[in-house]
């Protein structure tokens, strides 16, 4: 399931993209077969293992380009271990509403993004959350260890990511058909996975994104402006007046020396976790 719309992103082949909160890996595994070469960083060492053998085997049966990076970095999103204006495209889904000091972490995204590059950074959207939250004290922080600390409006999140020196160009939402499912499980108790009701909606939802059947595209397409469970703002980093040519091959050899230095930080950080 993904949750960030890559034409808006702008990822074309040889990229270089960090995806920030990586967890499980969706969108890692996205860029890296859309040919980016990719950095997925998470603050659970757990989650990488798995992330790292799915992208080696990508390369094995030829699911992504031969020769493709891909690395995995255990590291703090206040304190990302990469040099000022490193990556041309960033990832950051789900993960704010999870970082006490969040406008730190997006002034971090800020310094590693190089000039003209983008960000799509997505939250929970305000009406689906706020219920849940009203449904479940065991949903969010601090009775769910690590959970949501906080509820964005779409506005809280631009006016975060201005302060940051972003600039935000458009967003959109996604994911109506969760918000029900996420009401429900609230309902029942959030790791309630028994219940019938919910092993029932799951399997929709499973449906859903395996055989993307009409009625629910359409369904959704026409929910998600009211009840998207997510928010994705697309935010820019201004290109600097007389600033270095990041365009075409001087682009791709600048990435490619990024994507080198990456790799010797992912060995550093997977190894001493």
């Amino acid at each position: 399931m993904l949750t960030v719309d890559y034409d808006l992103l702008g990822l074309t082949p040889g990229d270089l993209v960090l995806d920030m909160g990586a967890g499980a890996g969706r969108h890692s595994f996205e860029c890296f077969r859309r040919g980016a070469d990719l950095v997925a960083l998470d603050y659970g060492f757990d989650e990488l293992p798995p992330v790292r053998e799915m992208l080696a085997a990508m390369l094995a049966e030829g699911e992504a380009p031969a020769g493709n990076l891909g690395a995995c970095v255990n590291g703090d999103a206040l304190r990302l271990p990469f040099a000022d204006d490193t990556f041309d495209r960033i990832i950051c889904s789900e993960v704010f509403e999870h970082i006490g000091h969040d406008t730190d972490a997006m002034t971090e995204l800020h310094r590693v993004l190089r000039p003209g590059g983008v960000l799509a950074a997505t939250v929970p959207a305000w009406l689906p959350e706020k219920i849940c939250w009203a449904l479940s004290a065991e949903y969010h922080a601090p009775l769910a260890p690590g959970g949501h600390v906080r509820i964005y409006t779409e506005k809280q999140l631009r006016t975060r990511l201005d302060a940051a020196e972003f600039e935000v160009r458009g967003s959109h939402r996604v994911h109506a058909l969760h918000s029900p499912y996420w009401w429900l499980r609230c309902l029942v108790g959030p790791t309630n996975d028994t219940n019938p009701l919910v092993r029932a909606y799951h399997e929709l939802l499973v449906w859903d994104m395996v055989d993307q059947p009409l009625v629910t595209r359409t369904a959704e397409k026409l929910l998600n402006p009211v009840m998207g469970k997510s928010v994705v703002v697309y935010a820019h980093k201004p290109t600097e007046p007389g600033g270095a040519d990041t365009s075409g091959e001087a682009r791709r050899t600048s990435t490619r020396r990024s994507a080198d230095q990456a790799a010797v930080v992912s060995r550093t950080e997977t190894t001493n976790a």
